[in-house]
Parts: C-alpha cells; structure tokens; sequence
C-alpha cells in the first residue's frame, strides 16, 4: 500500500539518493521525503522526475 505511493519516482530515481534530488530542486532532503509521503500533483511530479533525468545525463557524461 504505502509503496504505491509515487512509484513512479521510487522506479525513476534507482539508486540516486533523494539528497541529490533535493540539491538539483535547491530543497532540503526532508522536504523531498516528506513530498513523498503522500501522492503528488502531475506539476511537483515532472519537476522530480526532471531533476532524476538530469543527474541521470550528468552522471552519464561523467561515467
């Protein structure tokens, strides 16, 4: 039940930690654990899973 909850980044984000994610958005990693928690809107969503997709490419350029 509870891992339902956004599973869509849970599966994007593999192995990046959510402090990188937080970092790329400028926010605190609590806050990204707590957006978490409950089930987003489309528009907070795309913002993650567009950070997820950059530190992918970043870290792909760098490999």
């Amino acid at each position: 039940m509870f891992n339902k909850r956004n599973h869509i980044i849970r599966e994007a984000k593999g192995d990046i930690p959510y402090w990188v994610i937080a970092e790329k958005l400028g926010v605190h990693e609590n806050t990204i654990m707590n957006w978490m928690k409950k089930e987003m809107l489309d528009n907070r969503r795309e913002k993650i899973l567009s950070a997820i997709k950059e530190i992918k490419e970043e870290v792909r350029k760098e490999g």
